[in-house]
């Protein structure tokens, strides 16, 4: 840890003491053994003073402290941040240390008070939870350090500004893939159902034998072998999943710190995570006036790295949001029937209604799977005790709205879209879950 630079600090106990001797000085004038007092407890104050100075001043470097950081921040998650510390002084040192965090956090009172013995090491460990994916810069680490006798502090400013990303949470992708695979519980109560489409993919030429379908011959190897050939296919088991996120307006609503548009990026990147690991091919794509941050979708080794890389730079620009755009770049783009995870959040019918024609036409081609978000705080409301008719009318309202997206569910329901309505704390676990159910039933 580098040192940077060193300055000399009187401390509290210093100025208390001397205000009791300058107290003495005054009584001194009544009682003159007060003053003859006083002279001799000055003269010990500032010898003492020198001495602290002196031993603070006699190590050079005699506190270090290292700054442990992780690769990379995990948005909305507690991150593990360590302090190594180190005492070369020959006394027990009185530390106080105030850390320089990213101004992201906000975070303006940190200091920790810690008393390390003569030659030892100690530990401190603290979380940070970033609420903004994008880079934060760590400073210095101020460190100021006391004798046993506490008349003077030595500040030390040590280490070196750090720059790091935040990126979706990815802290919960084991959490979640564990979830993923161990519960059960989406296979119970569910019909396999004739899947809908045709996705099959070219193994072989083979010859034709009663039973076989003879929609697949293949009429060329039939005129060469003079005998019929046919096309065997295997079912394609590996299916294209995208994430769409809206990053209109209307996901910049915030729940607990986050907006609902980092709560779809970090459960984007959770299911794409599932979605690999259940060989399925996984890719996203984010959407407002253009659509941007396209990956295509695919079942490689480096697919994470690169939704990753993607979801961290996903930033909206406050626009409504152009739903025929998206409709005619998927149509043109996304050939093969896919599972297709709109991230959005309607308010009113109205609001659906106005994009509900696009929806409508995704889903011919693609299973549409429609995510949005309840409304925590109208949940509140409706749970609140009522005491006046103010609270009345906020009551009605409240429940108005709640009402409003059940008819929203019902809508989508009527034209073959899938939804999915969460609390936003919810999100990930929610999504997931409908994506085991909707791939255990065979729709997609």
């Amino acid at each position: 840890m580098k040192h940077l630079y060193n300055t000399l600090f009187l401390n509290n106990r210093f100025f208390y003491i001397l205000a009791i001797i300058a107290l003495l000085f005054v009584v001194g004038f009544f009682v003159p053994i007060f003053f003859e007092v006083s002279k001799v407890l000055l003269f010990i104050l500032v010898t003492l003073v020198f001495v602290d100075i002196f031993i603070l001043y006699n190590a050079k470097e005699a506190i270090e402290v290292e700054r442990i950081l992780p690769e990379r921040l995990s948005n909305g998650d507690a991150n593990k941040i360590t302090l190594l510390l180190s005492n070369s002084y020959g006394f027990n040192a009185h530390l106080s240390i105030i850390e320089e965090f990213p101004y992201q956090f906000q975070k303006r009172d940190f200091k920790y008070d810690i008393t390390l013995p003569s030659k030892e090491k100690k530990t401190i460990h603290y979380n940070l939870k970033p609420t903004e994916r994008g880079v934060y810069n760590f400073g210095n680490i101020n460190v100021y350090a006391s004798s046993p006798l506490q008349l003077a502090t030595k500040k030390y400013v040590l280490g070196e500004a750090k720059e790091i990303k935040c990126y979706p949470s990815f802290l919960k992708l084991r959490e979640f893939d564990f979830k993923a695979f161990t519960n059960n519980s989406v296979s119970h109560g569910t019909k396999k159902i004739r899947r809908i489409g045709h996705s099959l993919e070219f193994e072989q030429i083979k010859e034709y034998v009663s039973g076989d379908d003879i929609r697949t011959l293949n009429w060329k190897a039939t005129a060469k072998r003079n005998q019929l050939m046919i096309n065997q296919y295997v079912e394609e088991k590996s299916q294209p999943v995208y994430a769409i996120i809206d990053k209109g307006r209307a996901m910049q609503m915030q729940f607990n710190d986050l907006t609902l548009l980092d709560y779809a990026v970090n459960a984007t990147l959770a299911i794409s995570n599932v979605v690999l690991r259940k060989q399925d091919k996984a890719g996203m794509l984010s959407f407002s006036t253009k659509l941007e941050d396209w990956v295509v979708a695919e079942k490689r080794n480096s697919q994470m790295s690169l939704i990753s890389e993607a979801l961290h730079n996903i930033k909206t620009d406050f626009s409504e949001s152009d739903f025929s755009t998206l409709y005619a770049v998927v149509k043109r783009k996304i050939t093969h029937r896919s599972l297709l995870i709109l991230y959005t959040n309607f308010e009113t019918m109205d609001g659906l209604n106005r994009q509900l024609p696009y929806l409508r036409a995704l889903a011919k081609n693609h299973l549409v799977l429609v995510v949005f978000f309840k409304n925590t705080e109208l949940d509140a409301l409706t749970n609140l005790k009522v005491e006046n008719i103010e609270d009345v009318y906020d009551t009605i309202i409240a429940e108005k709205f709640m009402y409003e997206k059940k008819r929203i569910v019902n809508e989508l329901k009527k034209y073959g879209i899938q939804s999915v309505l969460t609390k936003p704390e919810d999100l990930t676990g929610a999504t997931i879950n409908k994506y085991l159910e909707l791939k255990s039933r065979g729709l997609f």
